[in-house]
């Protein structure tokens, strides 16, 4: 969530800055942002670099990772490649659709991996790992797993789709699946469904950071823009603060 909360706030950065730098600098942040080969910048440079290393194989790997055990955000890589391939002058020539399923095939595998983990070793060894040193370099913990336990059992199958989109769950729901000997089938529709959705949503965010990039896209839709983020900005800090109130409550009962 936090990481949702960065990327937004380059897109509203993006939004707000370039109406101001436009008359100043005739168009030559929206160049850069939009990575023309003659620009500079930290930001230019990571889009050159994704613009000449990314590829289909290395955003589904990479999204298998993030779907696996391993601790790997996703939104370093869908919302990068899609800005890229909106960019008709991309060295890689990706297509958005075929970035998003990529994706979601990587996520499908990453998923299946920690499922089969599961089923095949059982909870007393997950547990273990989950406590051992590299289980804490991995970032995992028996709390969190607990956590992702309660959440499938308190939602059914369902939750290895809703799950998708809640963080820490995102990456775990799969292991209590594969310790309840979820139906594969089941579990791989549903995994399947959350994965392509979520990834539906980081590509809105790279469409949306490169259209920003846009100062005649700005002129015509900033007001939206600034209305969806700042609703966004909102709903999240909300969702923080029931949290806190929730787990407050909890503790004192």
């Amino acid at each position: 969530m936090k990481k949702i909360l960065f990327v937004l706030a380059l897109i509203s950065f993006s939004t707000f800055r370039l109406p101001l730098c436009q008359a100043q600098e005739a168009g030559g942040v929206a160049e850069a942002v939009r990575g023309d080969t003659a620009s500079t910048g930290w930001v230019a440079s990571l889009l050159h670099w994704y613009d000449a290393n990314m590829n289909y194989l290395a955003v589904g790997a990479l999204m298998t990772l993030e779907s696996s055990f391993i601790p790997f955000p996703s939104e370093v890589v869908i919302p990068p490649a899609v800005y890229v391939a909106c960019n008709p002058q991309s060295a890689g020539g990706m297509k958005v659709w075929l970035v998003v399923l990529a994706g979601t095939l990587g996520a499908l595998l990453g998923a299946l991996i920690n499922y089969l983990l599961s089923l095949c070793l059982g909870r007393p060894i997950i547990y273990a790992f989950a406590r051992s040193r590299v289980g804490r370099m991995l970032q995992l913990s028996e709390e969190k797993l607990q956590r992702a336990e309660v959440y499938f059992n308190d939602h059914g199958v369902v939750s290895t789709l809703v799950g998708r989109f809640i963080p820490v769950i995102r990456q775990l729901i799969s292991i209590p699946a594969g310790l309840s000997r979820m139906n594969l089938l089941s579990f791989s529709f549903f995994t399947t469904l959350g994965a392509l959705a979520w990834n539906c949503v980081l590509a809105l965010l790279g469409w949306l950071a490169y259209k920003a990039a846009d100062p005649t896209v700005i002129e015509q839709y900033s007001r939206q823009l600034s209305i969806i983020i700042v609703a966004v900005f909102v709903a999240v800090i909300l969702f923080f603060v029931v949290r806190y109130i929730i787990k407050k409550n909890r503790k004192t009962a």
